[in-house]
């Protein structure tokens, strides 16, 4: 049995997260009501005669139960409801969960499905729905011109030279051109259609050659430009149905990790124009902003945190998103936006007003070194005791002959622990320093954020390197990295 017809023979594997999935519970005879339905489905799945079928959808990478329908006698199963549903690619799932038929839901949502779980590529029949007759017309043919190129490709064992593989790749090129003929007529034919948008999604832009290059010759920065410009060609940010398919997600991701500058600038920039241009269309604009705040809210790359600072201040606290957010996601992100807005590279350190080992204050900004680690660590974690000995080595090793400062910041675990930690394992050479309850009521009651807002302190240990101004110049690395760090900025003369 398949597990469901792919879309466009795409080699994609939809894994769909249907846990604690309740059929939807179907009301006695003497209780229903008639009522007038936005959208009906009528689903027989051969052989399954008893049980649910389920209705799910696309959104971005995953995929979500929307809708349950018992199993008749006769084998046929009713979506309905009273309001229609948002355009995409749905899918018509087992009742063991293991398989589905995709289908389109566009205008039509009036329509019926039948297939047979034994041959589903030429079992599916729509009725009610030329959407998804194309739709399925398309896959049949995909379908054919994939096997005959797998099948192409398996017997292909001869020599390159041999006048037998020179003629099976020709066929094969000559059946991809024959698919893309076949896409690009559909298109033509169907321009509103929700396939033509997809095709426009999978379309790579094609860069001029070489001669239509500036000088006639082919110039790699022109090439990566006019690449990076055409992305999105012929792709409408105001089209909520892309959401709801496989493949949106994908290009956007790629966009944003692989495309775009890697640097906060650039991709601020990026992100403000496709946000614009995805205004008009509530589910489009939801859809790139939260995709963005998820991306950039625990970055790959240190410093791209500031554009998800970039986002809250924009977008997120201005109110744009207030429609969609429930109360655990604003909180999410309006704690994540206050404690990242503090320490965006670049920025100053924030104080740490505390108190030493030996009672006295400490000032941060009065803590002179030409380059100064900051360490947030608890004597009782785990990792931290793994960790901070690490640290100290290198820093007996190298770093204190060079001048660098460390500081220790306890953040838990309690001041007698933290000290017999630091006697223990002869930490010497720190400034250790710690902060006391009378300080943190103080800075609660003047509204003033705290040392883990303020350096986004939300595990042990967290590693901050400043320069000499105490300047924010790299956060959250390993010690290694720090020290990498620290040779770089030295060798380019800019920790002066």
């Amino acid at each position: 049995m398949r597990s469901g017809i792919m879309l466009m023979s795409l080699t994609l594997t939809f894994s769909i997260a249907f846990s604690q999935i309740k059929p939807k519970p179907t009301a006695p005879a003497s209780v229903q009501k008639t009522t007038t339905n936005a959208y009906s489905i009528d689903a027989q799945i051969k052989p399954f005669n008893q049980g649910f079928l389920y209705l799910a959808y696309h959104f971005g990478s995953k995929q979500f139960l929307l809708d349950s329908a018992r199993i008749g006698a006769n084998g046929h199963a009713t979506f309905k409801g009273p309001k229609k549903l948002l355009g995409g690619v749905y899918m018509i799932v087992f009742p063991a969960k293991n398989g589905w038929v995709e289908c389109l839901i566009d205008q039509e949502q009036k329509f019926s499905i039948t297939a047979d779980t034994s041959d589903l590529i030429k079992s599916v029949t729509f009725v009610g729905s030329p959407d998804n007759t194309i739709f399925n017309d398309y896959q049949r043919k995909s379908f054919d011109i994939g096997n005959q190129i797998n099948q192409l490709r398996n017997s292909n064992k001869f020599k390159a030279d041999d006048p037998a593989a020179a003629a099976n790749n020709a066929r094969i090129t000559g059946l991809n051109t024959e698919m893309q003929t076949y896409r690009t007529e559909l298109q033509k034919l169907h321009p509103k259609h929700l396939l033509t948008a997809i095709f426009n999604l999978l379309k790579d832009p094609v860069v001029p050659p070489a001669n239509q290059h500036p000088g006639g010759k082919y110039d790699s920065t022109f090439a990566y430009q006019y690449y990076k410009d055409h992305y999105w060609d012929g792709i409408s940010f105001t089209d909520d149905r892309l959401i709801r398919t496989p493949v949106l997600q994908s290009r956007f991701d790629r966009y944003f990790d692989d495309i775009l500058p890697q640097v906060p600038d650039s991709i601020n920039m990026y992100a403000d124009r496709m946000l614009l241009a995805s205004k008009p269309s509530e589910e489009m604009f939801k859809f790139v902003l939260s995709s963005l705040a998820e991306k950039y809210v625990n970055p790959k790359f240190m410093g791209q945190d500031a554009v998800f600072v970039h986002l809250f201040e924009k977008y997120y606290l201005a109110g744009d998103a207030d429609k969609w957010m429930n109360e655990k996601y604003k909180k999410f992100i309006f704690d994540r936006g206050y404690s990242m807005m503090t320490n965006v590279i670049g920025m100053k350190a924030a104080e740490l007003p505390m108190i030493d080992t030996l009672g006295k204050n400490f000032s941060l900004y009065e803590y002179k070194a030409p380059f100064t680690v900051v360490c947030f660590w608890d004597p009782t974690c785990g990792h931290c005791q793994q960790e901070v000995p690490k640290v100290d080595s290198i820093f007996q090793a190298k770093w204190r002959k060079e001048g660098v400062g460390l500081i220790g910041v306890m953040t838990d675990g309690g001041k007698d622990n933290w000290l017999k930690y630091i006697r223990e394992h002869k930490l010497e050479g720190w400034k250790h320093i710690y902060q006391t309850e009378e300080t943190k009521d103080a800075l609660y009651k003047a509204n003033k954020i705290g040392y883990r807002q303020a350096y986004d302190v939300y595990q042990t240990p967290m590693i901050y390197l400043l320069d000499k101004d105490k300047n924010i110049i790299a956060k959250k690395l390993t010690y290694l990295q720090v020290d990498d760090f620290i040779e770089f900025k030295k060798k380019s003369g800019k920790q002066q």
